[in-house]
């Protein structure tokens, strides 16, 4: 990759990230090509040509969909009020907006796929497995099996976390590529080397509303002093905060079931999702474990009900 393009995807990665942060205020073409240190005229076009999407259809989709997470995480939540939370100053262009991209109200939106959902928990309750596998917040879908290597579940006081990056956008068993870009930009540099170095991958998106071919992961590792980054490597940080954390010891094929499993739990413990990134935190060298299984922990930020 020669230096110019790394350094587009670099801009380009830093205003998705300020996107992000900043959903619920006005994002001027003004002010993002500002972050990206690109003319306004020149910045739509790059950002349309990096992403594979315009860069007001980009803001607009991550508004709506996570008014959709909003709207079944927080059932009490009035829809005017997830309508603010999401940027809209108006909650007629946002019902409007909601039905074009999921061709329903957002009220009918909410009571349908909450009703989808319920059963879902319910069969993975009673039988271990649903006949879908699409469940809760970030889960995937695969079909569910049978748990036999769950820890514990807790509500804990998770710690802030300084990370890298390497995005990956698309189906979660092929975020290993972005791993492996992470560790071969990282180790050179000396990143690898802390007794306290953890690998965290970050959801972005929900995949109850976000096509999986959208839906965003970073493939982190935790730093504990400031790193310039370049190209398709950024900084993020994780606030401390109150998570359901739920830790398991499974092979590749366990995350789905760890997932639901961990869904399903939260359903019951008096919590509900807050607005914030879930993470998987990795203890181990999953090829230095001797049945290849990854010591690892699931966190889901949580509020109360």
């Amino acid at each position: 990759m020669n230096p110019s393009h790394k350094e587009y995807i670099h801009r380009i990665n830093k205003v998705i990230d300020y996107i992000d942060q900043h959903l619920d205020e006005e994002l001027s073409i003004e002010k993002l090509a500002g972050i990206a240190n690109f003319s306004a005229y020149h910045f739509h076009r790059v950002f349309s040509a990096f992403v594979g999407e315009p860069l007001y259809s980009f803001i607009k989709r991550l508004r709506i969909e996570k008014a959709a997470s909003l709207l079944l995480n927080d059932p009490g939540k009035p829809v005017n009020e997830v309508a603010y939370e999401c940027g809209y100053g108006s909650a007629s262009v946002f019902c409007r907006n909601f039905r074009d991209q999921f061709g329903v109200s957002a009220r009918n939106f909410r009571t349908q796929k909450s009703a989808e959902l319920s059963k879902i928990r319910q069969s993975i309750s009673k039988n271990g497995k649903s006949g879908n596998g699409e469940v809760g917040y970030v889960c995937s879908v695969e079909t569910i099996k049978t748990i036999t290597e769950m820890k514990n579940f807790q509500i804990k006081e998770m710690p802030a976390m300084n990370l890298i990056y390497c995005r990956h956008t698309g189906a979660f068993d092929q975020i290993g590529a972005a791993y492996g870009k992470l560790m071969k930009w990282a180790g050179p540099r000396g990143l690898l080397g802390s007794s306290n170095l953890k690998t965290v991958t970050v959801y972005h998106d929900d995949p109850t509303v976000t096509n999986i071919d959208k839906v965003r992961q970073s493939a982190c590792i935790t730093v504990d002093k400031d790193v310039k980054t370049e190209g398709e490597f950024g900084n993020l940080s994780l606030p401390a905060g109150k998570y359901v954390v739920g830790s398991f010891e499974i092979g590749p094929e366990g995350f789905t079931n760890a997932w639901n499993q961990t869904c399903l739990w939260l359903s019951d413990s008096g919590y509900q999702p807050a607005d914030g990134n879930p993470y998987e935190l990795y203890h181990n060298n999953h090829e230095e474990h001797p049945e290849k299984k990854f010591i690892v922990d699931i966190c889901i930020p949580v509020k109360p009900m």
